[in-house]
């Protein structure tokens, strides 16, 4: 019956022999052309880079050049003596003028200026922050991807073991040897696997599909975990030694620290607007008429260069709560800055733990899956001789899979623990995930 369930046919996709098998770096490579996420981050970084073109046009020249051309109909009488004639008048006038103005002082364009320098720098923190959370998410998918199939393989060798001990508690109960309690028993565990088998499958099912999301591809099979993983010790093997390298690199610390000088030059910036502006103003115009009211053309031609000085006097107190405004800012940037030092100390302490953890469970539940064989080794032997019941082995069936579930979830987790102290000391990169790549085969 289960065979015919599409969810054990995506499982079984995932047994066949690896000789085609995608492996973490190929997946990583394919989010990083399907990502939705990470193309976003790419086009943010992009448009950040602009900032900086846009900051340093406010220190160069603008300029302007406008046109028109108009038809006139004028009429005009004049009241009491003149020897200009009254009458109409009808003709057009076309003219340009191009203007440029040359700052030369201007405060508040010089701190814009050097804005846009942090805020480009800025985005480049960010996108590096992107292009590690991606690795982050890729590894993550793809272990899940792997623990769901083993759940699921698991599952099955469990519920195979336990049906070859319901088919033998059934036979001895038919020659006397047993009672029905030990069918009941087995039946039970037998039951209660077949559901949680049927769990790990709908599971692995939600695992495939979150790993599609990120690579927009169904992957045949995954490169597994070698049968003989070994845990390796971090160099340095010192905790503060790492939670100062974050404290000095963190991405997430970087982006904080830009944000803070920000803060502190928007204050100087709104302070600049009490200062006066300077500027080297340039006009050229030239204006063509057919006709005008004395029924003669003209041709005027107009060309002046000089600076231009403007005091600011009083704008209704806007200046003055813009400073007000900055400097709050200012200080929630400093605040925002100590919590993201903090929060970097503490992830890379809680990583650096996870390693160091992560390689103490690891040898500790290998060793458990050994002691956990011999139980069960022994306790079918104790069965055989009549010194241990059915129920005695099915326990030690069961603890012996949990067992072998949770070496395989603390391997994962292990390496998972490994990129992201990477991360929190602000170097993990593509090179680091080829190192966990070669656990692979």
């Amino acid at each position: 019956m289960i065979a015919h369930n599409p969810l054990f046919a995506l499982a079984a996709l995932f047994l066949v022999a690896p000789a085609t098998a995608t492996d973490l770096l190929e997946t990583y490579r394919t989010a990083q052309s399907n990502d939705p996420v990470f193309a976003a981050a790419r086009a943010a970084r992009l448009a950040g880079l602009e900032k900086l073109p846009q900051g340093r046009s406010l220190l160069l020249p603008s300029v302007n050049l406008s046109a028109n051309s108009t038809f006139n109909d004028n009429s005009v009488t004049y009241r009491g003596a003149t020897p200009f004639p009254s009458g109409t008048s009808r003709y057009d006038s076309h003219g340009y003028g191009v203007n440029l103005v040359q700052p030369l002082y201007r405060q508040q364009n010089w701190v814009s200026y050097s804005e846009a320098e942090l805020q480009v720098a800025q985005s480049e923190a960010q996108f590096r922050i992107s292009e590690q959370d991606l690795i982050q998410r890729a590894a993550q998918a793809y272990f899940d991807v792997l623990m769901a199939q083993d759940s699921v393989q698991l599952a099955g060798a469990q519920k195979a073991a336990i049906s070859e001990q319901l088919e033998q508690a059934r036979r001895n109960f038919e020659v006397g040897t047993t009672t029905i309690t030990d069918t009941h028993e087995a039946q039970a565990r037998y039951d209660l696997t077949h559901a949680q088998e049927i769990a790990a499958q709908s599971n692995m099912e939600i695992k495939l599909r979150a790993l599609q999301q990120l690579t927009n591809a169904v992957p045949a099979n995954l490169r597994q975990l070698g049968q003989q993983f070994n845990p390796e010790m971090l160099q340095p093997a010192d905790m503060e030694k790492w939670v100062d390298d974050a404290q000095q690199h963190n991405l997430q610390l970087a982006v904080a620290q830009a944000a803070a000088e920000l803060a502190e030059k928007e204050v100087a910036r709104n302070r600049g607007g009490h200062y006066p502006t300077v500027d080297l103003v340039a006009n050229y115009s030239q204006n063509n008429s057919t006709g005008g009211n004395l029924g003669v053309g003209s041709d005027n031609r107009t060309s002046s260069v000089g600076v231009q000085l403007n005091v600011p006097l009083f704008q209704g107190g806007a200046i003055q709560s813009r400073v007000r405004e900055a400097e709050a800012n200012h200080d929630r940037a400093r605040e925002e800055l100590e919590n993201a030092r903090r929060t970097a100390a503490l992830q890379a302490r809680q990583a650096y733990l996870g390693v160091v953890n992560g390689i103490a469970q690891v040898k500790a539940l290998q060793q458990a899956l050994k002691s956990g064989e011999s139980v069960l080794e022994a306790s079918k032997l104790g069965q055989e001789v009549g010194v241990r019941t059915n129920l005695d082995v099915l326990n030690a069936q069961q603890q012996l899979y949990s067992t072998r579930r949770d070496l395989l979830q603390a391997e994962y987790n292990y390496l998972i623990s490994q990129l992201k102290l990477k991360a929190a000391v602000g170097t993990l990169s593509e090179e680091d995930l080829a190192k966990v790549n070669q656990a692979l085969y």
